[in-house]
């Protein structure tokens, strides 16, 4: 979520030169798969599908790119971007490549715990030969589970707060009475309450107050603090 006052600093954004996917190497049970950052998580997982590949079946309809779904740890019905991972190609700010294979790296929940100042630009990912007819429709499951639970017709950044240990957050908040709760042009969804929607003219500081105060209203109803899964950069506009 960028503030409305806009960001002090350089985006670089990895797209049309930092999209290939493409077979690395296999044996007899793996088969290791190269993305480049910018490629669009849906293209990995249509790309394994096509050459028989499991392992990534978990991530269907989650959006995004490749380097964000591995420095989120993204994950879903069980699975996480990092038990797929096996190595990855940094860039330093310096323009040297650093190459971390997965025993170095620092994943947790949500969370990828990258050396400083480096960029992602390359993923090699371990994937296993599977069955295209049981991969496609594990595919299908996860994506008709997604239409059906989340407001996919509305935009959104995806969950907002992570899971605290033994609890959902999406029933923590509906328990506080928070379901359609509304702050300006963002409302917290009738049908998942762990999104927070963009009815129409949200701004990024409607957003964060509904997002504080639902922390603050959960707090004082379970005492649990949720913490966002989103991460909130930027300036704060000014009035």
């Amino acid at each position: 979520l960028v503030r409305d006052g806009g960001f002090k600093g350089i985006m670089i954004k990895l797209s049309a030169g930092f999209n290939t996917i493409r077979l690395k190497d296999k044996n007899r049970e793996k088969v290791y798969v190269s993305a480049q950052a910018g490629a669009r998580l849906s293209r990995l997982i249509q790309f394994s599908l096509r050459q028989s590949l499991t392992g990534l079946e978990f991530a269907a309809g989650i959006p995004g790119s490749v380097g964000g779904a591995i420095a989120m740890n993204a994950g879903a019905y069980g699975g996480e971007t990092k038990n797929a991972v096996h190595s990855l190609t940094l860039i330093t700010l310096e323009g040297e490549p650093k190459y971390c294979d997965r025993s170095s790296l620092n994943f947790s929940y949500r969370k990828l715990e990258l050396p400083s100042a480096t960029i992602i630009t390359e993923a090699v990912f371990e994937l296993y030969y599977g069955n295209s007819c049981k991969i496609a429709y594990q595919i299908k499951k996860n994506l008709t589970e997604r239409k059906k639970h989340q407001p996919l017709n509305l935009p959104s950044a995806g969950s907002v707060f992570k899971n605290p240990p033994g609890f959902y957050a999406a029933q923590l908040i509906e328990e506080a009475g928070l379901k359609g709760y509304q702050i300006g042009g963002a409302a917290i969804s009738e049908k998942h309450a762990n999104f927070i929607v963009n009815t129409g003219k949200a701004t990024a500081a409607d957003i964060e107050n509904l997002i504080l105060l639902v922390q603050e209203k959960v707090e004082k109803k379970k005492g649990i603090r949720l913490e966002p899964e989103i991460q909130i950069i930027g300036e704060r506009e000014r009035k």
